[in-house]
């Protein structure tokens, strides 16, 4: 039940006649050693074990169960706890997996491994931080890892492991990503024919559509579901080299995006010069029963830059075609929601933080509409 006990110079046989006060020792519900003093007399310390000795027994086996569990995982290690949790992770994709195994174990596991899980608070999480930041760790790989760290934590809160989150009052690194670089159209009219005929496809589906690399590499025919709908309905998965789901979505899962006649007639003309395979237009060059292997285009798109044929925008890479479909987009006066929903962001506040500065100049249209009515 717990003991009561003096920490003055007298002996137990004169506590009753000392003026010390009594204090008190006994275990939470937590496991934990816990000491309460200010007791004058040695009934008051009796009665106040009694009393957390009966509210301990009045929570019953389910009390009981609490603690135990919470003894278990609290003495757990970091390494140990995170493996368990990242296993519960089931709607993770390939490429989200071994991102997430590739952030623990350069990361989190070699400072944090080893450490218990109750001994985590805010100084342990703001030293994580630290740590990265004297060891030169970019921003982004900063940002991706605290937010690791901040799920397997937020997990371990919900369980009670924390009487408070040791994220509170934690300043995330804060990762500013820079301002994406587009073609205009001029040089994107000329970029597309740089490479081959299968470059020119996905440069087209990209830039038209709004396709990731790897839904371009999975462009099937049958997918045109009318004559200005494409119907994005998989990818080829860098990690599995396999025909997978959409990113952010699950199996069978699609998205109907814009489809320009110029995309229409491209995706129509491959498949007349070249053929398909069960509809699909891109195939591995030796050997047409496996996917287009995503390393096809980052090599051609290195030999395009090489060979400085083409002028492309300082800074540019093969996502900036997928940026061209966002600006061209925005600049036409499209709602945000619909080209968040057409390039498959899960939160429209990515398309927000990536494209805002594409919106065509609210500040100052509003000020003109607003001067409108004000001028009447």
């Amino acid at each position: 039940m717990g003991s009561f006990f003096k920490t003055c110079e007298h002996p137990r046989s004169r506590w009753s006649k000392c003026p010390h006060p009594y204090k008190i020792r006994y275990r939470s519900a937590r496991g934990k050693q816990v000491q309460e003093s200010g007791f004058a007399t040695q009934d008051q310390a009796i009665g106040r074990l009694t009393e957390i000795f009966n509210e301990k027994k009045a929570a019953g086996p389910r009390a009981q169960a609490k603690a135990e569990r919470l003894a278990t995982y609290g003495a757990m290690r970091f390494e140990e706890y995170a493996s368990e949790w990242k296993a519960g992770q089931r709607d993770l994709g390939a490429a989200s997996v071994r991102h997430l195994e590739s952030l623990l174990q350069h990361h989190l596991f070699p400072v944090l491994g080893s450490r218990r899980m109750n001994t985590f608070d805010h100084k342990v999480v703001d030293g994580f931080i630290q740590t990265m930041e004297r060891n030169g760790v970019g921003l982004a790989t900063q940002s991706n890892a605290f937010d690791k760290l901040k799920a397997v934590l937020l997990d371990a809160h919900r369980l009670g492991l924390f009487e408070e989150s040791p994220l509170r009052g934690i300043k995330a690194p804060q990762y500013d990503p820079e301002r994406a670089v587009i073609p205009s159209p001029e040089q994107l009219q000329r970029i597309r024919v740089a490479g081959d005929d299968r470059f020119l496809l996905i440069a087209d589906l990209m830039s038209g559509c709004g396709l990731r690399n790897g839904e371009a590499a999975a462009v099937n025919l049958r997918n045109i579901v009318a004559k200005d709908v494409y119907r994005v309905t998989e990818q080829v998965n860098q990690t599995t080299g396999k025909y997978g789901p959409l990113k952010h979505r699950k199996p069978n899962e699609y998205r109907d995006v814009p489809l320009p006649a110029r995309v229409r007639e491209t995706i129509e003309w491959y498949a007349d010069k070249y053929g398909t395979l069960n509809g699909y237009l891109l195939r591995h060059p030796n050997d047409p029963s496996r996917t287009f292997p995503h390393y096809c285009l980052s090599n051609q798109w290195r030999r395009i830059k090489k060979k400085a044929q083409v002028h492309i925008p300082p800074g540019m890479v093969i996502y900036g075609f997928r940026h061209f479909f966002a600006s061209n987009c925005l600049n036409h006066g499209i709602p945000i929601t619909d080209v968040a929903e057409w390039m498959g962001h899960k939160n429209i506040a990515i398309t927000f933080k990536i494209y805002r500065h594409l919106m065509p100049g609210s500040i100052s249209t509003a000020s003109r509409v607003l001067n409108l009515e004000l001028s009447a």
